[in-house]
């Protein structure tokens, strides 16, 4: 899938997307899942082609003929793989998506969501030039988004913010780094104290705590943690040493819902803020995303934002749209709550593959 506009990190440039989607076929009802992660092993280590190594040789295998009451139990049986995460995703998500249609109930309400209406922010990526960001900002906030997260890296930051805040003194204003620090760049991340931000996502490596506990004593921004929780016991650990204040949920990485409602639940013990983070997604990721958003401890706006943004034309009817109070309304019908465009979908496929 092309997006419509390059999207950059510190890891690098995007200008396509190549995405594995899981379809499931189960007791008559058919449920959709999305692998998420990126076509390099940058923000995690899985591919697409790991994915479907794991999915086709493990997961689906493991899965056929099972006889499950709960779509969690997919979780359980998937426990012996180490890692894997967001292949473990597509395929339970698509589970809870056939659960939420067997008890005729919308997804967001099977897992617990209480919300009716989810408020949306934009992440926006590293531009050619600072005047190119300010004018991206503009149109993002006359669409209504209610805050703005912008990628960092070195060379892209204090100056950068510096122009940004000039410019927009009162935007809820966050900054992610997808791990482009180290402890040693303390003295220059102290700078983003300026600029008041929501808070600082990711300033240190992905499998780091200790780190970002040393770092959060240092800063008067909150810290919050991305790449380095995949579970609720990383979350239990990370807020018990004060290496964050706040948590981004990312169903992919933490291995599917059953996993990060775990991980919202020890978070809201905790009072610690969850919000839920974007992976480029296609509709049907985005789908998935929506009905997360919903449960009760996340009180941030996620990077859940239009189709457009990102897509000439999504795979999915109807496609996900943001009101001027750059909110999205939580579907109301049974399961994930929109549907996949099938014709669209074959257009774009490369490679399928069928078990049974």
């Amino acid at each position: 899938m092309p997006l419509v506009r390059f999207f950059e990190t510190s890891f690098g440039r995007t200008t396509e997307r190549r995405i594995v989607l899981v379809r499931v076929e189960a007791d008559g009802f058919t449920g959709w899942g999305e692998v998420t992660c990126g076509e390099h092993p940058f923000y995690s280590d899985e591919t697409p082609a790991t994915a479907w190594h794991i999915l086709r040789e493990y997961l689906v295998p493991w899965s056929l003929g099972r006889n499950w009451a709960t779509a969690s139990e997919a979780a359980t049986c998937f426990r012996p793989i180490r890692g894997h995460n967001m292949a473990k995703a597509a395929l339970e998500n698509a589970l809870w998506d056939i659960e939420a249609q067997q008890k005729e109930m919308p997804l967001a309400k099977l897992i617990g969501g209480t919300q009716a209406e989810i408020p949306c922010g934009v992440s926006i990526g590293i531009q050619d030039t600072v005047e190119e960001l300010l004018e991206r900002i503009h149109v993002e906030c006359e669409a209504g988004y209610q805050r703005v997260k912008l990628k960092i890296k070195p060379g892209w930051d204090v100056n950068v913010l510096e122009r940004v805040r000039a410019e927009f003194p009162r935007l809820p204003l966050m900054a992610d780094a997808n791990s482009a620090y180290t402890l040693a760049d303390g003295p220059r991340l102290k700078l983003l104290d300026q600029f008041f931000l929501m808070m600082i996502e990711q300033p240190l490596g992905g499998d780091d705590l200790l780190d970002h506990a040393k770092l959060q004593r240092q800063l008067s921004t909150p810290i919050c943690l991305d790449e380095s929780i995949h579970s609720a016991d990383d979350a239990r650990k990370a807020i018990e040493i004060g290496a964050c204040k706040i948590i981004n949920i990312k169903l992919g990485r933490v291995g599917g819902f059953t996993a990060a409602c775990r991980v919202h639940d020890v978070c809201r013990v905790h009072r610690i803020p969850v919000w839920c983070g974007g992976m480029l997604e296609s509709g049907i990721g985005r789908a998935h995303n929506i009905a997360l958003s919903t449960l009760p401890g996340f009180c941030l706006p996620g990077d859940v934002s239009a189709s457009r943004r990102y897509w000439p034309e999504d795979i999915i009817d109807p496609e996900v749209t943001v009101s001027s109070q750059g909110t999205i309304r939580v579907p109301q019908n049974p399961g994930l709550g929109y549907l996949p465009n099938l014709e669209r979908i074959e257009k774009l496929t490369i490679r399928k593959e069928l078990v049974e």
